[in-house]
């Protein structure tokens, strides 16, 4: 479903009136395939919100004047591994190839946005880390981040619901397509440091940041271990739905809908019970429930 550009556009006056200083973020599905993308980029511009757009980056290239011209700030690229693994992955025979056909693009011109690349680690890329960065090191780019997978196994989805299944709901996740187990975790600790040995001309990060081979282990092995303390992401983001129905923080926060941009404003969600509650509950907790301790918002 493409979001309403009138729903947009409300968006966008009741941020830039209520948190100018927010930065509006394209995601989820493939917003470069969103028919109002241009338009809804006018209004950003217009507005003077800060944007940023995730992408898989088969359609950056046809992209690339339109979203240097509106002022994009920054483009973040999801590529899983080099050419042959990318293109494996996505089941697409020249995915990789457009993907760089389109950041080549981008900066041959003026005004372009800041671009990082972000690349999970998983079964199939976890001995070609290092090529993949190098690959990257004549570019100017922002910064490259790996991120480890998020994963919630049935046992622990199992163990959170005993405690909050009726309120917050957990399943299993990313454990259906991808084996976890065969993740080589000797490999990717040595690729791992082969990269942090090495100088590149921009910033190299892994998300969590796991300093030995020991850690690496606890991440993949023990997932019932918290590798966080605290989850940020509810106290400074919110998900709205092309639906107009707003979710805290990404899509896999127990699937809780904490209100509906056609029945309130975004001032009055962000204040809701319903996400003081889930806030509440999260630092009763700890910081952290069951069901978050492989996710992405727990490592900030």
């Amino acid at each position: 479903m493409h979001m309403p550009l009138e729903l947009f556009e409300t968006i966008v006056k009741q941020t830039a009136l209520n948190f100018a200083q927010t930065k509006l973020g394209y995601a989820f599905t493939e917003p470069l395939l969103y028919k109002h993308l241009e338009d809804s980029l006018e209004l950003t511009n217009k507005y003077y919100l800060h944007t940023s757009i995730t992408t898989n980056a088969l359609k950056l290239e046809q992209k690339a004047q339109a979203l240097c011209e509106f002022g994009v700030n920054e483009i973040f690229i999801s590529l899983d591994g080099l050419a042959n693994t990318r293109n494996h992955i996505r089941g697409h025979i020249d995915s990789f190839e457009r993907a760089m056909a389109g950041i080549e693009k981008l900066l041959s011109m003026a005004n372009c946005p800041a671009i990082s690349v972000f690349c999970v680690i998983t079964p199939w890329n976890t001995g070609e880390l290092k090529a993949f960065v190098d690959h990257f090191a004549n570019m100017p780019l922002a910064g490259i981040g790996f991120m480890h997978t998020n994963f919630t196994p049935e046992a622990i989805a199992q163990q959170h619901n005993l405690l909050y299944g009726r309120k917050y709901f957990a399943t299993a996740s990313n454990v259906f397509d991808i084996n976890i187990e065969q993740i080589n975790l000797q490999q990717l600790w040595q690729q791992m440091k082969e990269i942090n040995s090495h100088s590149y001309p921009f910033p190299v990060s892994f998300s969590p940041l796991l300093s030995d081979q020991a850690a690496v282990e606890r991440f993949y092995q023990r997932p019932q271990e918290f590798i966080g303390k605290q989850c940020l992401d509810v106290f400074k983001n919110m998900m709205i739905k092309s639906d107009g129905s707003v979710i805290p923080a990404h899509g896999r926060c127990y699937n809780l809908n904490v209100g509906n941009l056609y029945q309130e404003d975004l001032k009055s969600i962000w204040n809701s019970s319903v996400y003081a509650q889930l806030r509440a509950d999260l630092n009763k907790a700890g910081g952290l429930l069951p069901a978050c301790s492989r996710c992405c918002s727990s490592f900030t």
